[in-house]
């Protein structure tokens, strides 16, 4: 839609008129570097009766590529013509990270994404800093199996099979990034169609790796 600007007010206005609940909008900073419109655009969206906006820091043309730009959130943020909640996104991956969104940039919010695929402890991470300026530690390798054991009960559950076992691979995945001689049991569990195996597969990490607390910032290992 930021490749047609009119078209994407107009639906916004048609879904506001049409809505019972409040309407929100994510968006990015524009469709490529040379109309990076988020500024004007975002004031656009309120006239239209949105209650929040949540951009991300990249154009439409850089996908994930690049970092994200929060100088244009902030300015939206800082835009004295805008009193709806702006909430930023885009590269936050760190509870300081999230911290120095709101200082530096003065958002209402901050949208994680990425960094919460296989990582859903990120959440309580953030909480943690941002309320007590403690940082909480990486989850043990049980804690984290315990965590993924209900995920994917949860998948299950919502999707069904095959569609909950595919969905649940990239997270895996991450859940146990950075264990040492793990290759053969992530081809496992990345591959796996049985759900009893992969259970199973979990419960094998728990033994082997149960009491391992992957450091924050990874590269090494803390027994405790």
């Amino acid at each position: 839609m930021l490749a047609n600007i009119p078209l994407m007010l107009k639906m916004t206005r048609a879904i506001v008129e049409a809505s019972t609940v409040p309407v929100t909008v994510k968006t990015r900073l524009g469709w490529d570097e040379q109309n990076k419109v988020i500024v004007e655009v975002a004031e656009q969206l309120q006239d239209q009766g949105i209650d929040a906006i949540t951009i991300h820091g990249r154009t439409r043309a850089q996908m994930y590529r690049g970092t994200a730009d929060w100088t244009l959130i902030g300015a939206v943020k800082n835009n004295p013509r805008m009193n709806i909640p702006v909430i930023g996104n885009g590269d936050i991956t760190h509870p300081v990270e999230a911290r120095e969104a709101f200082e530096r940039y003065g958002v209402d919010g901050i949208m994680i994404g990425r960094a919460a695929v296989g990582k859903p402890w990120l959440f309580r991470q953030v909480k943690s800093y941002l309320e007590h300026g403690e940082l909480l530690p990486e989850p043990t390798i049980s804690e984290k199996v315990d965590m993924a054991k209900l995920h994917f009960s949860k998948s299950l559950e919502i999707k069904s099979e095959p569609v909950g076992i595919y969905e649940m691979r990239r997270h895996f995945s991450n859940y146990f990034k950075g264990i040492p001689h793990f290759k053969e049991t992530r081809l496992k569990l990345l591959t796996s169609l049985d759900v009893a195996e992969i259970y199973s597969l979990l419960e094998m990490i728990r033994e082997r790796f149960g009491e391992h607390r992957p450091a924050i910032h990874g590269g090494f290992w803390d027994k405790e």
